[in-house]
């Protein structure tokens, strides 16, 4: 079951960082949400989701 839960992570943790490379944002912030979501990837996922650059697609 740990497996599932890290792969999960893992695919929501690469979902982010695309989405954040996707954005209008400067590199330095690009990679400073980039950079927490790698070393915190849980916590770091969490505080994307509310706080961080969401993609422009379109």
């Amino acid at each position: 079951m740990g497996y599932l839960f890290g792969i999960i992570i893992f695919a929501l943790d690469v979902w982010a960082i695309a989405s954040i490379i996707n954005t209008n944002e400067t590199m330095t912030t690009k990679l400073m949400w980039i950079a927490l979501v790698v070393i915190l990837p849980v916590v770091g996922l969490i505080i994307w989701w509310f706080a961080g650059p969401k993609a422009n697609y379109g």
